[in-house]
């Protein structure tokens, strides 16, 4: 049974395990894109096609205030991109590309991090290293317009895994605990935080 103190939204961990679960294209934000790009597209393609065909598809544009070349031809031009765009963020929402976890597993004494690709030969990326293998938890933090604060698994031999989604970035006091609860599970240190 799972006790209140080891259970936090996106974070499970029962004996001796650590699962952090990852969004990936899963956010609010590409469900938000893709609906505004698929409305946007069709409304766009259907204003472009009653320019040509000379009938009203859509009740609020009349048909007669936009001639087809240039502004009809450019219209449905625009339409079928933001359609492809749009389809293109429906298939990675569909297919949660992106998504995984990161499993530390004191028991097996393996680090597993997980993730699903594009569908395909590679589909499942999938990494396990030993818990001996793993030197510290790096956090980077860099401010500015586009302000980037991520945390890295550091392996022997100065190898850098990602562990945190990437989007919207997490504030300094999230990131900071998240790290420091990661390092003290796996009982390693704690870089990049001073």
């Amino acid at each position: 049974m799972m006790s209140k103190e080891n259970f936090q939204t996106n974070n499970v961990t029962i004996d001796n395990i650590r699962r952090d679960l990852v969004i990936g294209s899963r956010r609010f934000s590409n469900y938000w894109w893709a609906c505004v790009l698929s409305f946007g597209g069709i409304g766009f393609l259907l204003t472009g096609i009653s320019s040509k065909v000379q009938t009203n598809l859509l009740p609020f544009i009349n048909y007669q205030d936009i001639q087809f070349f240039p502004q009809g031809l450019v219209m449905s031009f625009y339409g079928i991109i933001a359609l492809v765009l749009s389809l293109y963020l429906w298939a990675c929402i569909a297919w949660s590309v992106g998504g995984g976890f990161n499993e530390f597993n004191k028991k097996d004494g393996i680090v597993r991090i997980f993730r699903w690709g594009f569908p395909g030969k590679n589909r499942r990326i999938e990494l396990v290293y030993s818990l001996n293998e793993i030197d510290c938890i790096k956090v980077d933090l860099q401010e500015g317009l586009n302000p980037r604060r991520s945390i890295y698994l550091r392996l022997k031999g100065k190898r850098d895994i990602l562990l945190t989604r990437i989007g919207q970035p997490l504030t300094l006091e999230e990131i900071e605990k998240q790290a420091a609860d990661l390092a003290r599970f796996l009982q390693v240190g704690l870089e990049g935080i001073a």
